[in-house]
C-alpha cells in the first residue's frame, strides 16, 4: 500500500512541475502545423482548383525546412542554450503560420508554409531534449510518456478545431498559430533550462555526436522512424481525409473528429507506457506496434462502413501510442546532456525526412485514382519494420522501475 502511495505521489509531483507543462505547450505547437490543417484539405483543393496529388505539398513544404535546418538548430541549442533557439523559432512559426491565411494563390501559400516550417524545425527537437535535460531514469520514461499523450491530445484537438474553423472558411485554420505568442512569453519568464558548458572545441563536440550516432542500433531506430512517419504523414494524415470525403461524404468537422479519435486512443496508450513496460520489453513492444499498424492500414484500405473505419482508426492510435514514446525514451537516454540536442535534432531530421517523403510517396501509390493501394502499400512498409527491428535494432535497454 505504501509503495502504491509513493508511486502516486511521485506521479503527482511530476505533473505539478510547471516546466513539464511548458514543454507540453512546445509539443502541442510542434504538431499544430500539420494536424490542424488536414481536415481543410478538401476545401483547399476546391478553392485553389488543385488535384489530389498537389494537396500533399502543403505538408511537404512545411516539413522540408526541418530536413535542412534541424541538425543546425540542435548544434546551436547545445552550444548557446535551448531558449536562444526556441523563442525565435516560436515567433517565426506563429507569424508565418498566420500569414498563410492571407494568401490568394497556392504558390504563395506554399512559400508561407515553408517559412512556417523554418520556425517549426527546432520545436520537435527541443521539447524532447528538455525532457532529457530535466528528468532522469523512471521519471524520464514517465515524462516522455506523458508528453506523447499531450502530443496525441493535441493531434486529436487540432483536427477537430481546424475542421470546425474550416466550416466557416478554409483560411481560418491558419489563425491557430497566433496561440504561440502568449506561451512564448511564459517560456521566456518561467522555463528552466540547463547551463551550457562550452569547454570543448566544435570539432571534438561533433566527433562526440558522431560516436553516439554511428551504431547499427541507432541507424535502425532512425530507419523505422522514417518509415512510421511516411505512414503517418502519407496514408493517414494526407489520404484519410480524402477517403472519408469520397467514401462517406464527410465534411471537414466530421473528418476532424474522426481523426481526433485516433489521437485520443494514442494519448490513453502513451500514458500507460510505464505500466506496459513492466510486462513487455521495448523490443517486443516495437514488434507488436508494427503489426498493429499493418492491421490498421489493411482495414482502412477496405473500409466501406463506419464500423470498419472506426476500428482502423483506433488500432492506428493504439500502435502509435506505444510505438512513438517507446522509441523516444530509448533515444533520449543514449546521449549525454552536452550532445543531447544535436543527437535528438538528427532524430528530428530523420522524422522530417519521413514527413516530407510521406505525402509524395502516398500520392505515387494513388494508382488509377484508387485509395486501396495507398493504404495497402503503407501496410507493407509497417510489415517491413518488423524485419528492421529484428536485424538492426535488437534488444533495447529497459527501465526496471516505473
Amino acid at each position: 500500500m505504501k509503495s502504491d502511495e509513493a508511486k502516486n505521489k511521485s506521479n503527482n509531483s511530476l505533473l505539478r512541475d510547471f516546466n513539464l507543462h511548458l514543454i507540453f505547450s512546445i509539443t502541442s505547437f510542434a504538431v499544430m502545423g500539420v494536424s490542424s490543417i488536414t481536415p481543410a484539405f478538401p476545401l483547399i483543393i476546391k478553392h485553389f482548383n488543385l488535384t489530389v496529388e498537389q494537396i500533399g505539398y502543403l505538408i511537404t513544404s512545411f516539413t522540408l525546412p526541418g530536413i535542412l535546418l534541424t541538425p543546425l538548430m540542435g548544434i546551436l541549442a547545445d552550444r548557446y542554450g535551448r531558449k536562444k533557439i526556441l523563442i525565435p523559432s516560436l515567433v517565426i512559426f506563429g507569424t508565418a503560420g498566420f500569414l498563410c491565411s492571407l494568401q490568394t494563390t497556392y504558390e504563395n501559400l506554399l512559400i508561407m508554409r515553408f517559412f512556417q516550417g523554418v520556425g517549426a524545425a527546432a520545436l520537435g527537437t527541443i521539447n524532447i531534449t528538455l525532457l532529457g535535460d530535466l528528468y532522469e531514469g523512471k521519471e524520464r520514461v514517465k515524462a516522455v510518456g506523458y508528453n506523447a499523450s499531450v502530443l496525441s491530445i493535441s493531434t486529436a484537438s487540432f483536427p477537430a478545431i481546424g475542421g470546425l474553423l474550416a466550416l466557416f472558411h478554409w483560411s481560418f485554420v491558419f489563425y491557430l498559430p497566433l496561440l504561440v505568442f502568449p506561451f512564448a512569453l511564459l517560456i521566456i519568464a518561467r522555463l528552466k533550462t540547463p547551463r551550457i558548458e562550452k569547454d570543448i572545441s566544435l570539432n571534438t563536440y561533433l566527433g562526440n555526436v558522431w560516436k553516439i550516432v554511428n551504431s547499427k542500433k541507432v541507424f535502425g531506430l532512425f530507419l523505422i522512424n522514417i518509415m512510421i512517419f511516411i505512414i503517418l504523414y502519407g496514408a493517414y494524415l494526407s489520404f484519410l481525409p480524402i477517403l472519408m470525403e469520397s467514401r462517406f461524404q464527410s465534411d471537414s468537422f466530421v473528418i476532424g473528429v474522426t481523426m481526433a479519435l485516433m489521437s485520443v486512443t494514442t494519448a490513453i496508450c502513451s500514458s500507460q507506457l510505464g505500466r506496459v513496460r513492466k510486462a513487455v520489453s521495448s523490443q517486443n513492444l516495437l514488434y507488436l506496434s508494427s503489426i498493429v499498424y499493418m492491421l490498421s492500414l489493411t482495414i482502412l484500405a477496405f473500409a466501406l462502413n463506419w464500423a470498419a473505419l472506426i476500428l482502423g482508426v483506433m488500432l492506428f492510435g493504439v500502435a502509435h501510442g506505444f510505438f512513438l514514446p517507446n522509441i523516444q525514451s530509448a533515444l533520449v537516454g543514449m546521449a549525454p546532456i552536452s550532445e543531447r540536442a544535436a543527437f535528438m535534432s538528427i532524430n528530428s531530421m530523420v522524422l522530417r525526412i519521413g514527413q516530407t517523403i510521406g505525402p509524395v510517396a502516398a500520392s505515387l501509390f494513388y494508382i488509377n485514382e484508387s485509395l486501396k493501394p495507398v493504404f495497402l502499400l503503407t501496410a507493407a512498409i509497417a510489415l517491413l519494420m518488423v524485419l528492421i527491428i529484428k536485424t538492426m535494432v535488437g534488444k533495447l535497454e529497459d527501465q526496471k522501475e516505473y
